[in-house]
């Protein structure tokens, strides 16, 4: 019966579907034609369609892309959030510091922009050369009706056309109507054939041009009105190719190339652009707020290149450039003889070399006699990043003496005790990491709940996740001891502040994430005036640790209010796995609107909390664990 009724239900909710192409013809973005749709869904005989299907896209943007006003969808799958919180946990300051220690570890130099061009040109030539060829065809007999340009030969027509999808900037256009390009899509366009025509000084520019005006439906004088329709398809098809080419090109292939800090190199991440700002993460949380306060916010996928915990422990790296560089260094020298010679090349090479550190480290295991574990998760993991960047292996011709080689090199690495130099070296380092990490961890789970949108959890994360890319993130999960730990934190007879304190001592079993997530997500539950479309007010701390800090207010309209507080770029503050609370002596965190007496209860702890004049202390905050949930005491 159950799925007879959901097909019911989404037979019905075509109404939102028609309602996206009524918004294009009307000029109307989806938000002003809500109400409007939800009038006709009221009159349905289901009740349960007075609020239409939750509907997200799987849509990757951009930095500096947004969702089209237009569509139907409460908003996307999250990698967008993904990303603008990560690069919080990131040392922008030591961008050049990062980049000078990874081109001298590899020996030579990478520009990215250059990479995702090239590899994307790759995969046009060998992966989608099949659509390439049948599209080359279609743009060829678009020509040859033309006299205008029916000069421009298959060859010419079809190198053109691979220039400018290896420049479009984004991942795809969206043009619909015949005729018609929004200015988002015309503005890609234009940079796309504008860095195509750069890019081949030497070429014949009207090609670019006949190209570019296809695209941009800009029908040139001498194009006859029978000759529009096949223009537009031509301009349909091609953006069909344009997502493929870019998730392969950059996804699947520049990301295991660029290994200066691999935990940027994320699905819509762009690894040049060095983390993120907290007001940039505030500027995208407010207008998540405002236009898709219902999109997910997601942490793990079963698509992302590396678990929660993995990629905010690697974040961490950025902020020990120092250290860093004696660790890789110390790394490469001592694992040298476990190279081997294949066709007058060492395997694995340098950048190789660089992704399985960093990869070793963000896996660290919580105990030390875990290690050997990582074995044979480690081995398949860079087996696949080797094929994926398709420098000295691949899917299509693989190098079997390569790979074997790979494999070599870290079953010997695994094959030293623990007490040689290489692992003792190497456990001091991975250890701090681990405590950066945690930290960073505990803060990801407390502003990804707080943020607006809809909180996603991938199976697993309930604990730490420290998982690498598929198929080692799809492993089974032991949901029957989530539950049991769950239970013995319900059933624990400290008080809430007690039992805290013991979480955070014990961190390492994991239990401190799945107390935090589940209080959080309580509290958000209890308030869902703050927390399903409430308001978003960034907050800005003052004093010496203010930049150590993430922290806004969600509001509701009955006055309620949430606070969450978070740390970030805490190497230097850390004292035995510790952040002691001292550390933010002085440094306070202002409430605008909220007057000084007011009373605010962690959700964490119990505790509560005053609003003095400067507004809340934040060492106090931080008195029993490192991150904090406020809500105002209810009357």
């Amino acid at each position: 019966a159950y799925p007879r009724r959901y097909f019911r239900l989404l037979q019905d909710a075509r109404i939102v579907q028609r309602a996206q192409a009524r918004a294009q013809q009307r000029g109307l973005s989806w938000g002003e034609l809500e109400a409007e749709v939800r009038e006709e869904v009221g009159q349905s005989s289901d009740p349960r369609l007075q609020r239409p299907l939750h509907v997200v896209a799987e849509k990757i943007l951009g930095r500096t892309e947004t969702l089209p006003a237009s569509w139907a969808v409460a908003g996307t799958t999250g990698y967008d959030f993904l990303n603008s919180l990560n690069g919080i946990f990131v040392a922008r300051e030591n961008a050049e510091n990062l980049q000078k220690i990874y081109f001298r570890f590899i020996h030579g130099v990478i520009d990215f922009a250059d990479l995702v061009y090239q590899k994307k040109k790759l995969i046009l030539y060998t992966a989608m050369a099949s659509e390439m060829n049948l599209l080359a065809r279609q743009l060829n007999r678009i020509s040859e009706g033309n006299r205008w340009t029916r000069d421009f030969t298959l060859y010419a027509l079809r190198s053109a056309l691979i220039e400018v999808i290896a420049c479009f900037p984004v991942y795809r256009s969206y043009i619909e109507e015949p005729g018609h390009v929004d200015e988002r899509d015309r503005n890609y366009i234009l940079q796309a054939v504008a860095c195509a025509r750069r890019r081949n000084p030497t070429e014949n520019a009207s090609i670019y041009d006949f190209i570019g005006s296809i695209l941009l439906q800009k029908f040139a004088a001498y194009v006859e009105e029978s000759e529009r329709p096949a223009q537009h398809a031509f301009a349909v098809k091609l953006q069909q190719v344009l997502g493929p080419v870019m998730a392969k090109g950059l996804e699947d292939t520049a990301f295991y190339v660029y290994n200066r800090l691999v935990s940027l190199n994320e699905v819509g991440g762009e690894p040049e652009h060095f983390g993120n700002t907290v007001e940039s993460f505030h500027e995208q949380n407010a207008q998540r707020a405002r236009k898709w306060p219902r999109s997910l916010l997601a942490t793990a996928t079963h698509d992302t290149k590396r678990g929660e915990d993995t990629r905010v422990r690697i974040d961490a790296l950025s902020e020990l450039p120092d250290d860093w560089r004696k660790t890789a260094i110390a790394f490469a020298r001592r694992t040298e003889k476990l190279r081997r010679e294949v066709d007058g090349r060492f395997a694995p090479d340098r950048n190789e070399q660089m992704l399985l550190l960093q990869t070793l480290i963000g896996a660290w295991p919580m105990r030390v006699e875990e290690l050997p574990l990582l074995r044979d998760r480690l081995i398949p993991y860079i087996i696949k990043a080797a094929k994926e960047a398709k420098t000295n292996t691949s899917w299509i011709q693989e190098d079997q003496r390569w790979e074997e080689a790979l494999r070599a090199y870290v079953e010997g690495l695994f094959a030293l005790p623990l007490r040689h130099p290489l692992w003792k070296g190497l456990q001091p380092f991975a250890g701090r990491i681990c405590e950066i990490g945690m930290h960073n961890s505990l803060s990801q789970v407390v502003l990804k709940i707080a943020s607006p949108g809809v909180p996603d959890f991938y199976q697993g994360t309930e604990l730490w996740d420290l998982s690498l890319v598929d198929p080692d993130n799809r492993r089974p999960v032991d949901f029957e001891s989530r539950k049991r730990i769950l239970e013995g934190l319900h059933a624990s007879a400290l008080s809430r502040d007690e039992l805290a304190r013991e979480l955070y001592a014990n961190w390492r079993d994991g239990r401190i994430k799945l107390f935090l997530t589940h209080a959080a997500l309580q509290a958000r539950k209890d308030r869902s005036s703050v927390f399903a479309g409430g308001g978003y007010v960034p907050l800005a701390p003052e004093g010496s640790r203010a930049a150590n800090l993430c922290a806004f207010a969600r509001t509701g309209r009955d006055g309620d209010i949430a606070i969450a507080v978070a740390p970030r770029l805490v190497a230097g503050l850390l004292d035995a796995a510790r952040l002691p609370p001292e550390r933010f002596s002085g440094t306070f965190l202002p409430v605008p609107g909220v007057k000084a007496g007011a009373v605010l209860q962690d959700a964490f702890t119990g505790k509560e909390r005053t609003v003095t004049e400067r507004g809340l202390a934040v060492d106090q905050l931080f008195s029993t664990l490192p991150v904090a949930l406020l809500t105002m005491q209810r009357s």
